[in-house]
């Protein structure tokens, strides 16, 4: 049975840091490309950052130079440190995996966790 758990969330103020981690089990986890989604009231849901089994990575632009997504496929562990974070990253961040290459429609993702809470004050 997979499972995808997060961890790390928590309020923080305008331009400080929070490192989100996200354990993964149950899945060959070298072969997936690991991903984090955020979601905000009232939006859609938005890929973040991605990364393949290879280790290159993707973000949206508007993290770019501010978080940067990480894996340690010793410990199935998936990381995503933020750092300068704004309001405007308040949000539900979301874990999630995929067997083979990355794609940044969440549909094609099959796994998810529950989420962890970010949010930062002004």
């Amino acid at each position: 049975q997979v499972q995808v758990v997060e961890s790390g969330g928590g309020l923080v103020q305008a331009g400080g840091s929070l490192r989100l981690s996200c354990a993964a089990s149950g899945l060959t986890y070298s072969s997936h490309c690991m991903a984090w989604y955020r979601q905000a009231p009232r939006k859609e849901r938005e890929g973040v950052a991605f990364i393949e089994s290879d280790g290159s990575t993707t973000y949206v632009e508007s993290v770019k130079g501010r978080f940067t997504i990480s894996r340690d496929n010793t410990k199935n562990t998936l990381y995503l440190q933020m750092n300068n974070l704004k309001p405007e990253d308040t949000a539900m961040y979301y874990c999630a995996a995929r067997i083979g290459d990355c794609t940044d429609n969440y549909r094609w993702f099959n796994y998810w966790g529950q989420g962890t809470q970010v949010t930062v004050s002004s």
